[in-house]
Parts: structure tokens; sequence; C-alpha cells
């Protein structure tokens, strides 16, 4: 199925555009979750994947994909999302085992934190996104009767509205630690809508807080266009993520976290697979060259 999903960044749920590619990440999660190595599990991510019909005949196993893990898409990139998902599983947990209580997701998309993982008993979830993306997900877990093992608040607000005002409204204290993740979001944004995402962090966060985010360094994006995840991609699901991806120059984020006195630190996803022994390691035109995942602490005056 070559080429076929329509590319409209703008639609409200998770039939096109950005809101596909929440579809791709459950995808990977389900293939990671069946794995006999797998670095993360997610018993619900097949049933997104199985829920939408623009996704109906993707693999949710290894085993379905022809070429298994030589597969440029479904192989390589798959466990990429799958390494993401165990790595910021682990800095959500250690956030909220030290001192944040308060966890949000910032475009949660088909994230299952709160049904998976297991939180202390006094934390809250807040999922932020679009309210055609988180009345899909609240469907399918329904039909599930699945349950949060932790209070979860879900934001249905864009985060080009005024989601500072929607979060607040929903419970979040800016006066008590949080930890916060932006997970494969920013580089849907333009740059000034990143700035002030990151600045609005910083400036409703406490002393104790956290940030993880996820960013691509290249100054040209179509560097990679013919790379293999991209390429496989396009053609087997129709998803042109450089048409997602947004084109104008990236903000330093996490330099802008150093000067306001975080702590940062950036890692490439190829470290995190060497310590975990899995997940992709480096090759040739390689689109997850420049991909970098940042952690920041908000320490003590």
């Amino acid at each position: 199925m070559a080429g076929t999903a329509p590319q409209d960044t703008d639609v409200e749920g998770v039939d096109a555009g950005v809101g596909l590619t929440a579809l791709l990440v459950a995808a990977a999660r389900a293939i990671e979750t069946h794995r006999h190595d797998s670095l993360a599990r997610d018993a619900y991510a097949e049933h997104f994947v199985r829920a939408a019909p623009a996704c109906a005949d993707w693999p949710v196993r290894i085993e379905q994909v022809p070429d298994g893990d030589g597969n440029p898409l479904w192989g390589r990139f798959a466990r990429y999302f799958g390494l993401r998902t165990r790595v910021l599983d682990d800095f959500l947990l250690r956030s909220v085992r030290t001192s944040a209580r308060q966890v949000v997701l910032l475009g949660a998309g088909l994230d299952t934190r709160a049904f998976r993982l297991d939180w202390p008993c006094d934390c809250v979830v807040f999922e932020i996104d679009r309210a055609g993306v988180l009345a899909f997900k609240h469907q399918v877990l329904t039909d599930l009767t699945a349950s949060p093992k932790v209070k979860r608040v879900p934001v249905p607000v864009d985060l080009r509205a005024d989601w500072v005002t929607a979060l607040t409204t929903a419970g979040f204290d800016p006066a008590a630690p949080s930890v916060w993740l932006a997970e494969g979001l920013l580089f849907y944004l333009p740059s000034p809508a990143e700035t002030y995402l990151i600045d609005t962090v910083d400036r409703l966060t406490t002393e104790g807080s956290a940030l993880a985010f996820e960013a691509k360094l290249e100054k040209d994006l179509r560097a990679y266009r013919d790379s293999p995840i991209y390429t496989a991609t396009r053609e087997q699901i129709g998803i042109d993520l450089l048409h997602l991806f947004d084109k104008g120059p990236r903000p330093d984020s996490a330099g802008d976290l150093t000067a306001k006195g975080w702590s940062t630190s950036m890692h490439t996803p190829f470290d995190f697979s060497r310590r975990h022994r899995r997940g992709p390691l480096p090759e040739p035109n390689d689109a997850l060259e420049g991909n970098r995942w940042v952690f920041a602490h908000k320490p003590s005056p």
C-alpha cells in the first residue's frame, strides 16, 4: 500500500497527518511487545492498530513482516521506537521516585504509560493532545475495559492553542515538582512554537522538576530523504515523515534550558542501543543520525 495516506497535518484524529504517526509508533510498540527480547511491553498497542481502518493491514508482530528485522520500517525503525519507549519509561519512573508527582505528556498521542507502568499511588498523569486523538484512545481502551494504574487526566487541547490554561484548569499545580515528556513531538512544530513550549515548561516548573524531549540536529532534513527508513515508511505505509516535519531551522532548546539554569544531557539513541545491547546502531545514509534524546533537570537554586 504505497503512498496512500493523506498528509494533512491538521487532521483532528488519527486517520491522517501527524495523528497517523501515533499509530505507526503504536504498531512499533506492538511489535516490540511480542519480541522474546522485548525492551518495553504495551499490551494495548496492537488494539489501537486494529481499531483504525487506516492501518488495518499493518503488522503487530515481527513474524508478520516478510523480511523480518531486515525491513527498514518494521525492523530497524520499529526497534528504535521500542528502545525510545524503554528509555523514556525509565526516565519518568526515576523522576517520580525522587520528587515529582505530576507527569505531563505533551502530545500524548496513544501513550499508555498511565495504564502499563507502576507509578507511586499519589501520582497524576496529565495527557495533552487534540480531542480527536484522545477520543480515539478513550474508545479503544474503554472497549478493552482497561483501567489506569494512576490518576489520569486527559487534557484535550491543541498545543498551538492555550494549553496552559487547559492544563492548570485540569488541576496541574506549578508550585509542585513535575516531570514533562515531549516524545516525538518537537520536530513537527515550527521553531517559535518549540521555543514557546520550552519557555513555558520552564515557567510552569519548580525546583526538582524534569523534562525529556527528542530533537533532530540536521541542518537540512532532506539530506536523508532517500534513507532506507524514510523510503520504507513512504512506500510501505504512505507516511512521508519529511513532509510532516517542520522545515525551518531548529532552536537549541537544550542550550536554552542550560542558560535558564537547568542541568541538561544529550544522547544519541545509539548510546542506549549499546547500553541495552538491543536497538539500532549507526549505518550509512542514516535518518537516525541526527536524532538526540535530551534529559533536563531543574535543580534547587
